[in-house]
C-alpha cells in the first residue's frame, strides 16, 4: 500500500512541484493551502508524514503541529523553512517536528528525508506490533494449569506483576521459571521497557561483573572498548538473574550495592551510573540453605526475596498434565502442518504416571517428538521413547535398588507434597487428612526438604 503524504504550502507553484516529483515517487499526496485547511485534512483522513510550509496565512506550522500533535501524538513531518526562519524551524523540532528542509528545495535531499523517515515510522509499527505479539505471548492464559498449586502461583503472578518489587523464583528445573518471569514484566507497569536476561550460571566468574556493569576499555586484557553491561541495557526495564544461587561471592557484593543504590559503576571506571532496573531472580535451589552454608549473602537474600514465588513440579500437579499436553500437541502440529487430533487414553495415562525429572521442559520436548513421528490421527506409546510406559522405569527403578528406607522417604516427600498442593499449602488442612498433628507435619516438611 502506497504511504499518503499531506502537503501544506501557501505558494501553488513550489507545492504543486513537491507534489508532481513525490506522485513520482509512488507516494499519494493530498495538498492543502494553508494550516486550517490542512487541520480539516488530517481529522477527516489517515497520513503517514505531514510536509508543511512554516510561514502560512490563518495558520502557522507551528501551530498546525501543536494541534495535530494533541490528536496524533506519532505524527511523522518535515517542516519547510527560508533560511532567515531557521530558529523557527528549530523551534518546532523542540515541539516535536522530525525534520526540516531549508528553500530553496533540494528534491533529492527531501526524498532521501522522506524516506528515512518513512523508514523509521514503519520500525516504530513494527516495534510496537512485537510487543503487543509479546504481551500476548506472556499473558497469564498462557501458564497452563489448573490445579490448586498453579492458581496460587497466578494469584501471586498477578499481585506481584503491577509492582516494582523484587521477585525470586524457585522451583526444579524446567518448571518454567523465565515463562513466569517475563509474564511478570510483560503485564506490569514495565512492559514497554526491555526485558534482559542474564544466566548467571553460564558466564566465566572472571567476567560476571564486567557482563553486569560493563567496563571501560583498557580496564583489564582484552578490554579493547567500552561495554555496556547488562544493567545499563535493561534500564527503565526488568533483568531476569537465572541461576542467581551460582553468582560468587564477591559479585554479590557488587550485585547488592548496585540495588540498594540503584547506580552502576563499570570496572575501570570511577564515576557512578544511575540505573533504574526490577530485578527478578530464579534459583532451583534452596536459597536459604545456601545462606545458610555460607554460599550465599544473606542480605542479598533479603534483597531480591521480596515476594518469593514457588513453582510446584509436575508430580504436584499431575492434573494439570492433559492441559499441558493438549498444548504442546497443539503447538507443534500447527509447526509442522500434521492433522493429529491428540493423545490415546493408554499413552496419556503413561504420561501422568511418569515421573518428569526434567519437569515441563522434558515433557514438552517428548511431545515435540511424538507429533514428529506421529502417522495417525492419535499419538501412542509407539511414538514415545521406550522408557514412557514402562513399568520399571516408571516406577523409578533404574536396575539398582535403593535401601527401603530411602524409598520410604521419598514415597513419603511426594505424598506429601501432593497433600500440600491438594490443600493449596494450608499447613492445618493438611495434617488433618493425612491425620497427623500439625507439629509433626511442621517436622516431617523439614526433615524431608520439602519446600512449602
Amino acid at each position: 500500500m502506497r504511504e499518503k503524504i499531506l502537503l501544506v504550502d501557501d505558494e501553488e507553484i513550489l507545492r504543486e512541484n513537491i507534489a508532481l516529483i513525490l506522485r513520482q515517487e509512488g507516494y499519494e499526496v493530498d495538498e492543502a493551502s494553508n494550516g486550517e485547511e490542512a487541520y480539516e485534512r488530517y481529522l477527516n483522513n489517515k497520513y503517514d508524514l505531514l510536509i508543511s510550509d512554516i510561514e502560512m496565512p490563518k495558520m502557522k506550522g507551528i501551530e498546525l503541529l501543536e494541534k495535530l500533535s494533541k490528536i496524533d501524538p506519532q505524527l511523522i513531518s518535515i517542516f519547510i523553512t527560508a533560511y532567515g526562519s531557521l530558529e523557527t524551524a528549530i523551534a518546532a523540532l523542540r515541539l516535536g517536528a522530525s525534520d526540516y528542509i531549508l528553500k530553496p528545495i533540494d528534491f533529492d535531499e527531501l526524498i532521501l528525508k522522506i524516506k528515512r523517515l518513512l523508514e523509521y515510522r514503519q520500525l516504530v509499527i513494527e516495534n510496537q506490533l512485537y510487543r503487543r505479539e509479546l504481551q500476548k505471548q506472556y499473558s497469564f492464559d498462557n501458564i497452563i494449569g489448573k490445579s490448586p498449586a498453579m492458581q496460587r502461583v497466578f494469584e501471586m503472578i498477578k499481585s506481584v506483576a503491577e509492582t516494582n518489587s523484587s521477585v525470586l523464583i524457585t522451583g526444579n528445573s524446567g518448571t518454567g521459571k523465565e515463562l513466569v518471569s517475563r509474564a511478570i514484566h510483560y503485564n506490569g507497569p514495565r512492559k514497554d521497557k526491555p526485558f534482559v536476561v542474564v544466566n548467571c550460571g553460564a558466564i566465566p566468574e572472571t567476567l560476571i561483573e564486567s557482563e553486569l556493569f560493563g567496563h571501560k576499555k583498557g580496564s583489564f586484557t582484552g578490554a579493547i572498548r567500552d561495554k555496556e553491561g547488562y544493567f545499563q541495557a535493561a534500564d527503565g526495564g526488568t533483568l531476569f538473574l537465572d541461576e542467581i544461587s551460582e553468582m560468587p561471592l564477591q559479585s554479590q557484593v557488587r550485585l547488592l550495592r548496585a540495588i540498594e543504590q540503584k547506580e552502576i559503576i563499570p570496572i575501570g571506571s570511577s564515576t557512578p551510573i544511575p540505573v533504574d532496573v526490577r530485578i527478578i531472580s530464579a534459583t532451583n535451589k534452596n536459597l536459604y540453605k545456601e545462606v545458610e552454608a555460607g554460599r550465599f549473602r544473606r542480605d542479598l537474600y533479603y534483597r531480591l526475596n521480596v515476594v518469593e514465588i514457588h513453582l510446584p513440579s509436575l508430580s504436584e500437579r499431575v492434573e494439570d498434565i492433559p492441559l499441558l499436553v493438549e498444548f504442546f500437541v497443539d503447538k507443534y502440529r500447527k509447526e509442522m502442518n500434521k492433522n493429529i487430533k491428540g493423545v490415546d487414553a493408554d499413552a496419556m495415562k503413561a504420561l501422568m504416571n511418569y515421573r518428569w525429572k526434567g519437569e515441563v521442559r522434558e515433557l514438552e520436548n517428548v511431545i515435540e517428538r511424538a507429533v514428529i513421528f506421529c502417522k495417525g490421527d492419535y499419538i501412542t506409546l509407539n511414538e514415545f521413547p521406550h522408557f514412557i510406559g514402562n513399568i520399571s522405569q516408571a516406577s523409578d527403578f533404574t536396575g539398582t535398588f535403593k535401601t527401603l528406607d530411602i524409598a520410604i522417604s521419598e514415597f513419603e516427600k511426594d505424598y506429601i507434597q501432593k497433600a500440600l498442593a491438594i490443600n493449596d499449602y494450608d499447613k492445618e488442612k493438611t495434617a488433618r487428612m493425612l491425620g497427623i498433628s500439625t507439629a509433626t507435619l511442621y517436622r516431617r516438611i523439614k526433615e524431608l526438604k520439602i519446600l512449602a
